[in-house]
């Protein structure tokens, strides 16, 4: 019997050695795998960084200078995305206001009427038409004073630190708390967002019906305005779907300026990448080596990490409140966004949902596959070879999709 019982002891142990050693050797061949598909010509080997976590196991099943600090591109609006969630939450609107500086008599409005931005990236013509009809609801027929544009929730730079000059307008319209239609009025781009808000409001107003005799202008509403209409945005959940599936540096921005206001305002874009540090810190994010500069990933001073931008999916993937809404607004695989094109056949297609980032200098993908591995992708160069960048991203998301 001892001799039986020793020998069914020895078979298992023989049994979970197989076992290990299969599981090993299935590792290090993925492993393997992985690393094969980042080896692509025109891209330095010695400049990109990756990193895969499986969320199921929970641990780290490939890692490649996954602590190098790299220009991230647009998987900067990562972390910025995460820190809104936290710190906004998904249901935040966006407002605009009318405050009235003056007094109503009969239907007139004797004095000026300002109009208030707080930094909504989607504002249009059909939310100042809305306005305009408030306005007029209200009773106002005849403004005697200016139409004024008030951008103060926000301070006035239109570029964030270390933007190349081509950037502006370029890759993003001014920035202002206070822009319609993305800065167009008149055919053109206005440098002065808040100008061009108010003349665009005073044209609505007449086509309301609501007669102005003054000017258009820019102003800040005095603290005992008088408030006469207002409008809210999608909310914010709907704002980072657009912001990160067709990868819009304006929305980052004016979303990293809305975070500068939970520390101080007006918001800035050091305050908003102070708010987005803090906020990664305290969720345990490391971040040696990453450097918050601008919301967009614009800024040639933006330094991020594989481990820092894994460490974001993985935390929010966590969080009941945060992982659906961020995982929802990313591009999925051969389906939408800036993913539409990429990755189109099984078993990438609809199975890889994730983050790109291009510029001259870098390219990057991160994101998760299968909802079962965290992974990111960063390459840098100077410059970077967009096209073997990219096939090297979708071989190793590939690769993860397979398994």
């Amino acid at each position: 019997m001892q001799a039986v019982a020793r020998r069914r002891v020895l078979i298992a142990l023989l049994g979970a050695l197989v076992l290990v050693s299969s599981a090993g050797a299935s590792g290090s061949a993925l492993e393997t795998r992985l690393a094969k598909a980042l080896a692509v010509p025109h891209v330095s080997r010695a400049r990109t960084a990756a990193l895969v976590f499986d969320l199921q196991t929970g641990t780290t099943v490939f890692a490649q200078h996954d602590s190098l600090a790299l220009a991230p591109a647009s998987n900067e609006k990562l972390g910025v995305t995460y820190a809104a969630l936290v710190g906004l939450g998904p249901e935040f609107r966006f407002e605009t206001d009318v405050i009235g500086r003056g007094e109503l008599d009969g239907t007139v409005w004797r004095g000026s009427l300002l109009l208030v931005g707080h930094g909504d990236p989607t504002l249009s013509s059909a939310d100042l038409a809305a306005l305009a009809q408030q306005v007029r609801a209200a009773g106002v027929r005849r403004v005697t004073g200016a139409i004024l544009g008030d951008e103060s929730y926000f301070d006035a730079r239109r570029t964030a630190p270390g933007w190349k000059a081509g950037y502006y307008i370029n890759e993003s319209p001014p920035l202002s708390a206070l822009t319609v239609d993305r800065g167009y009025y008149a055919g053109r781009i206005w440098r002065n967002p808040a100008l061009g808000a108010a003349l665009a409001f005073r044209a609505a107003l007449r086509r309301a019906g609501v007669y102005v005799v003054g000017a258009g202008g820019t102003g800040v509403a005095p603290e005992d305005g008088i408030g006469l209409a207002s409008v809210e945005s999608d909310p914010l959940a709907t704002v980072l779907r657009w912001m990160d599936r067709v990868s819009d540096n304006f929305s980052a921005e004016l979303v990293l300026k809305q975070l500068g206001t939970l520390v101080a305002e007006p918001g800035t874009t050091a305050r908003g990448a102070a708010y987005v540090s803090q906020t990664l810190a305290a969720a345990g994010v490391p971040l040696a080596g990453v450097r918050i500069v601008d919301g967009s990933g614009l800024s040639v001073l933006d330094r991020v990490t594989a481990r820092e931008l894994a460490a974001v999916l993985e935390t929010a993937w966590a969080d009941p409140d945060v992982g659906p809404v961020l995982f929802a607004s990313l591009p999925i695989a051969g389906i939408n966004g800036t993913l539409s094109d990429r990755m189109r056949r099984p078993p990438a297609r609809g199975n890889v949902v994730a983050k790109t980032g291009t510029t001259q200098t870098a390219s990057a993908l991160s994101g998760y596959v299968k909802r079962r591995f965290v992974f990111s992708v960063l390459q840098n160069g100077n410059p970077i070879s967009t096209l073997w960048a990219r096939r090297a991203q979708d071989r190793f998301a590939t690769v993860l999709a397979a398994q």
